[in-house]
């Protein structure tokens, strides 16, 4: 299994589920540093048409592209769910943000063989390994 700092580096797509169109929540400033630093986002979440820009998918069964990775910003009880269908999608990681964590949906990812991340904020390990998209 690869460490969250090397998901984040070999990732160029990434589905964020729970992605938020209120600037004043992590799930918005999270992902929009993620986009400002070159990779590819695809908001997920059922109730908007758009966060910062960018069209968004209800779920990700309606995604029309494979992805490199899930970043969830859902509680710990919808992390089950979430994973299952990341599972489903074939996603080959899952990152749950700081604060979630979830030893079911732990689970269901190691048996699926897919890297797992949980209780941990993407933004701070892509500062912390100074990771980049841009050139």
């Amino acid at each position: 299994m690869r460490n969250a700092q090397q998901i984040l580096a070999e990732a160029q797509v990434i589905a964020v589920v729970g992605a938020s169109r209120d600037p004043f929540k992590a799930a918005h400033t999270v992902p929009l540093q993620l986009v400002q630093h070159g990779w590819r986002v695809i908001p997920v979440n059922p109730f908007v048409d758009e966060v910062f820009g960018i069209p968004a998918v209800p779920s990700l069964a309606d995604l029309d592209e494979p992805v490199d990775l899930v970043n969830v910003f859902r509680p710990a009880r919808d992390a089950v769910e979430v994973v299952r269908q990341a599972v489903a999608i074939k996603a080959p990681a899952v990152w749950l943000q700081s604060g979630i964590v979830s030893a079911e949906a732990r689970r269901i990812a190691e048996e699926a063989g897919i890297d797992y991340v949980e209780d941990l904020c993407i933004a701070v390990e892509r500062a912390v390994g100074r990771h980049t998209r841009l050139s």
